[in-house]
This record gives C-alpha cells, sequence and structure tokens, in this order.
C-alpha cells in the first residue's frame, strides 16, 4: 500500500446480499466513456490466481469501468490495488479502524500534506481486497467469485472518488452506480435480493 497516510477507511457494504438471482446474467449495457488513469496492482497473495486465471485484468477492467462512470475531470487519475488476504485486511482494519477482524475489501482515500507539490497525476488512493473473505462470501450468495471481486473493486474506487453509504439517500445514490457499472460488465446486479439482517458494516 502506498502514500495512504493515516487515511479513513471505508468498508464496504457490497457483496452482503443473498441473491436468489445472482446466477441470471444482466443484459449488458454499452460500457462508459473510456478514461485515462494509472492503475497499480499488487497481487499480494499468490493464491488470487486461482479466482481468476487473469485476475490482474479483471481487477484493472473493473477499476477503469468506475473510473470511466464517475471520475471528474481533470488530470490522468492514478491509484493502487492491493489484492491480499484476510490477515492483510485484518491488520489494516486494526490499525486504521479500531475493527480487530478481517472484512472483504477497504478504501483509503489519498489526502495530500499542505505544501504538497502538484504532481502530473491526481493519485486517488489505495483499495485492499481479502481472497479468503471475498470467496467465502461469494459461495455463501451464490455468485461467482470474478463477479464478486469485480463488485467489490468498484465499490472501492468509488469510495475513493467521495461516494458512501453511512446515510440512506448516499447508499441509494452509490448502490444505483454500482449497478450501472457492473451492468456494463455483464454482471448481475448484486443488490437485487438484500435482506436487512444481511446488511453489514
Amino acid at each position: 500500500m502506498t502514500r495512504a497516510a493515516k487515511p479513513a477507511a471505508r468498508k464496504t457494504r457490497a457483496g452482503s446480499a443473498k441473491s436468489k438471482s445472482a446466477s441470471a446474467r444482466a443484459k449488458p449495457r454499452p460500457s462508459p466513456r473510456p478514461t485515462a488513469a494509472r492503475i497499480a496492482i499488487e497481487t499480494l497473495d499468490p493464491a488470487w490466481r486461482k479466482v481468476a486465471p487473469a485476475v490482474d485484468a479483471l481487477a484493472r477492467r473493473a477499476a477503469l469501468a468506475a473510473l470511466a462512470a464517475a471520475l471528474p475531470p481533470g488530470p490522468r487519475a492514478e491509484l493502487a490495488l492491493a489484492l491480499g488476504d484476510d490477515a492483510l485486511l485484518q491488520r489494516l482494519n486494526r490499525d486504521y479502524r479500531g475493527r480487530d477482524k478481517p472484512t472483504n475489501v477497504l478504501s483509503f482515500p489519498y489526502v495530500a500534506s499542505p505544501g504538497t507539490p502538484a504532481q502530473g497525476g491526481r493519485f486517488l488512493g489505495d483499495v485492499a481486497v481479502a481472497r479468503e473473505t471475498l470467496l467465502a462470501e461469494a459461495v455463501a450468495e451464490g455468485k461467482p467469485a470474478a463477479h464478486h471481486l469485480s463488485h467489490l473493486i468498484v465499490h472501492g474506487v468509488l469510495h475513493l472518488l467521495g461516494y458512501d453509504h453511512e446515510h440512506a439517500a448516499e447508499a441509494r445514490r452509490m448502490e444505483a452506480l454500482e449497478r450501472r457499472v457492473l451492468a456494463g460488465l455483464g454482471i448481475p446486479d448484486p443488490y437485487r435480493v438484500r435482506p436487512a439482517a444481511a446488511r453489514r458494516r
């Protein structure tokens, strides 16, 4: 993880739905206009290759789709994705959120220190995903792990762009955008069936 000094970590609500229709393919929609971005991907857990052989390409595609849908105009965006494990996410969750347990994804929006010189691109921050938690959620919700990974990355990148789900109106806005981005990737609506009891923070 880079350039995330004492960030405001945000845990996702993504992927906590138990959807009976997750296996149904959503009708693909035209993808948003491509956006210029530099995405650094670190695969810290080699077992990610079992989730998807081309996991780096899958992660990059999801991140670019989120940026294309929500990134404001400006210099080229930069962000980092860490494909880690439960141990990494538990440590980050403990250090930055005071919760000593693993979670599926964390976002670390980058806030420049006063007086930091402007650079060629906008560094948005870091997103970290835990492989074991992702796989457990995908199995519990009856969805392909690759779809769930795409959803978590889209969700995490939107957090870097200022989207949140602390309040109902914010959550509806964020989830609507996630649905649109994922539909463009050919991924079914992950929130189609979502019992209130399944909503986790």
